[in-house]
This record gives structure tokens, C-alpha cells and sequence, in this order.
């Protein structure tokens, strides 16, 4: 029911997602501690496929398993597909001020929530004046190095500086061991399993030019060979998809822009294009969910038990220390850019924000709370420029 409600209410993107799951599982409910939170993000940073997606699903096999996790992905995930669905098969409609402007209003609610997340996450695990520095060169880094090269080159400073600076640290500022429930067999299997898929699809492809086999093979590898998942899946989808002339380019802007008005994550426009391609509809939107998500899935199950016994290394643990700062830094970039600057712009905007953020962090409301007023501000503004 905790996933369901994310994937309900978790708008303004991969980053956005990061700090609604902080709020949720390691505030709220204390699942984990903020440095096995941050180890979490920072080890999805370095696998492909959608971050926040794999974080959450790393958190339902830690809470439940291989049922957990599945349970995890399906309700974070399913209520933006559906939504998306719908609208691709013209139940609805996202256009017009009111929705726009309620839009608008979520993406404030979203600037919020990373704000929050940001500085819990400073105040944990950038306590001293070396893993703020830490932090602020990944800072550097990430505005100096364009897209996934730079989030890979900050994440690797921090952990060279944090084998240099950050051995001596107490004891208890690392974070307890994560209870893994699946077997190293089932971890290889997983492993191998990305493997096959990965090279088998485009020659069972090559060997049966079905439609749908396509269709599933250019999700896939999407899924698998994007780092940073969100918006950086656009451009593979589009040559998967629109080059081979399976969805034309106008059907594919146009869910693009659907995406942007649902919940959850952006890897869900899978399910839109699997319902407006050629020989399209339900059974292809969910082959294509499926398809986009499963890579990601399989390193999370295939490495996470492996990460669980490396990261009892002493040099690893200094070196996580310095990945964890680089991690808020990482967050504190894109939290400027695209969560404030895509929502902040104008001072009612700011207004907006500066008192959900007080409600939030000094009064101490819950995040629903906050999002319930966003959705209802952005009616009211939306009937305001409506009539």
C-alpha cells in the first residue's frame, strides 16, 4: 500500500522520486538509515536502467523478497501506466489551463519534497568539512561533465576522495547490514538471465520479424543501456520505435507530454507507445512495461546480494563514506536543474514553496498532506486562468 500510494502521488520526476522514498521509508517508517539509503541510490546510479524505480525495488526486496520487490515495482509502477494507457486509447484528455496549471502546482509540491530530502540527506552524510567538500566537487563534476559520464565521474571522485579523507570515521555512522532475502543462485541466475535477453532478442528478432518481438527487443535494450533512466530513455525509445516506423513521431511527442502529467516513473511511456504502435494495444502496452523494466530488475536482484558482502570492506566502507557525499551532491545539481528551474518561476511560485517547505520540515506535516493542498491550489489556479 506504500508504493501504491508513491506511484499515486510521486510527480516531478526521478529526483522528485528519490525524496518522496526518503520521506516514506526512512523517515516515516525507518526501514532503513540514511546512509543505507544513500548506498542504495548510489549503487543504482551506476547500474542502467531507471534509478529511482531500481531504488524502490531494492527496498521491497529488502522488506519482502523476490514478492517484495515484485509487489514494490507493480505498485509504483501500474498507476501511471494505466493512466497512460487510457489516454492513449483516447478516454482522455491533458490539455487546457486547468491541467496544466494543476501540473504546475505538482511540480511545486515536488520541489518540496526534494528539498527536504536534500537536506536530510546533508546533515547525514555530510557532517564535516571534508564530505561537504566531497559534495560540492560532485557539484562541480555534474555541471562541468553533461548527462550520465558526469553522474558516473562524481560518484567515482567521491569515493577515490573518501579513501583518502574519510577512514577515520565513528563506527556508527555506518549503516547496518540489509537483510537480502535471495540466494547467491538466484543472483547468477539474474545475472544470466540480463545476459540472454540482451543478446538474444535482437537475434530471435533477426530470425522472426514478429511486430511485438520488436517491439519487446527495442524496449529491452532501451531499459538496459540508458544510465539515469528518466529522460535520458527518450532518445532510444524514439530510435527503437519511430526510426523503424512502428509509432509515428507526432504519437510519440504526444505521449511524451502525457508522461510529464502522471505520477511515477517515465519509463511507464512504454506503455503508451506499446498501445499506439502499429498492431498495438493492451497485451503490447504491457510487454513493452514489462520489457523496459526487466533489465534494471535483474542487476538490482543479480548484484545486491554480491554488494551486501563487499561492502563490509574497510577501504570499501571509506569509499562509500565519500560515494554517499557525492550522491548529495548529485541530487543538490539536479535539484536545481530540472526540479527548480522547470517548476520556480515567478515569486507566487516561490511563495508557494517556501510555505509548503515550512510545513513540511518545521511543522512537520506529512508528505500527502502537502500534496493533497498542491493538487488543490493547482485547481483553483487552473479555474482562476479558465474563466
Amino acid at each position: 500500500m506504500t508504493f501504491l500510494g508513491l506511484g499515486l502521488t510521486s510527480f516531478g520526476g526521478p529526483v522528485a522520486h528519490l525524496g518522496y522514498f526518503r520521506h516514506a521509508f526512512v523517515t516515516r517508517r525507518q526501514w532503513l538509515d540514511d546512509a543505507s539509503y544513500a548506498e542504495l541510490v548510489a549503487l543504482c546510479q551506476f547500474l542502467p536502467g531507471p534509478a529511482s524505480s531500481q531504488v524502490g525495488l531494492a527496498i521491497g526486496l529488502i522488506r519482502g523478497g523476490l514478492a517484495g520487490a515484485f509487489a514494490a515495482w507493480l505498485a509504483f509502477t501500474l498507476p501511471s501506466a494505466l493512466l497512460l494507457m487510457v489516454v492513449a486509447a483516447g478516454a482522455s484528455s491533458l490539455e487546457g489551463p486547468l491541467v496544466t496549471a494543476l501540473v504546475h502546482t505538482l511540480k511545486l509540491v515536488a520541489v518540496v519534497i526534494v528539498a527536504q530530502a536534500l537536506l536530510g540527506m546533508a546533515r547525514n552524510l555530510c557532517p564535516d568539512a571534508r564530505r561537504a567538500t566531497l559534495a560540492t566537487v560532485a557539484v562541480i563534476l555534474t555541471v562541468l561533465i553533461n548527462g550520465t559520464f558526469g553522474h558516473l565521474a562524481a560518484i567515482a571522485a567521491g569515493a577515490i576522495g573518501g579513501l583518502l579523507w574519510c577512514r577515520s570515521t565513528d563506527a556508527q555512522q555506518d549503516s547496518p547490514d540489509l537483510d537480502i532475502r535471495i540466494s547467491r543462485h538466484t543472483s547468477r541466475a539474474a545475472l544470466a538471465l540480463f545476459a540472454i535477453l540482451l543478446a538474444g532478442l535482437p537475434l530471435l528478432h533477426q530470425a522472426w520479424s514478429a511486430n511485438w518481438l520488436g517491439l519487446a527487443d527495442a524496449a529491452y535494450r532501451s531499459g538496459a543501456l540508458v544510465f539515469g533512466g528518466g529522460h535520458v530513455v527518450l532518445p532510444l525509445l524514439e530510435t527503437a520505435t519511430v526510426t523503424p516506423g512502428w509509432v509515428s513521431e507526432q504519437d510519440f511527442l504526444a505521449g511524451y507530454g502525457a508522461a510529464q502529467a502522471v505520477p511515477g516513473p517515465l519509463f511507464t511511456f512504454a506503455a503508451w507507445l506499446g498501445m499506439v504502435a502499429e498492431g498495438g494495444g493492451v497485451a503490447m502496452a504491457l510487454l513493452m512495461l514489462v520489457a523496459i523494466f526487466l533489465p534494471g530488475a535483474l542487476l538490482v536482484i543479480g548484484l545486491l546480494p554480491w554488494w551486501q558482502q563487499l561492502r563490509h570492506l574497510s577501504h570499501l566502507l571509506a569509499a562509500m563514506r565519500g560515494a554517499n557525499a557525492a550522491v548529495v551532491g548529485l541530487l543538490a545539481v539536479a535539484f536545481y536543474d530540472p526540479v527548480w528551474r522547470s517548476a520556480v518561476g515567478s515569486a507566487e511560485d516561490f511563495a508557494l514553496v517556501a510555505a509548503g517547505f515550512v510545513l513540511l520540515v518545521v511543522w512537520r506535516q506529512p508528505a500527502w498532506l502537502i500534496v493533497l493542498a498542491g493538487i488543490a491550489i493547482g485547481l483553483i489556479r487552473g479555474l482562476i486562468h479558465q474563466y
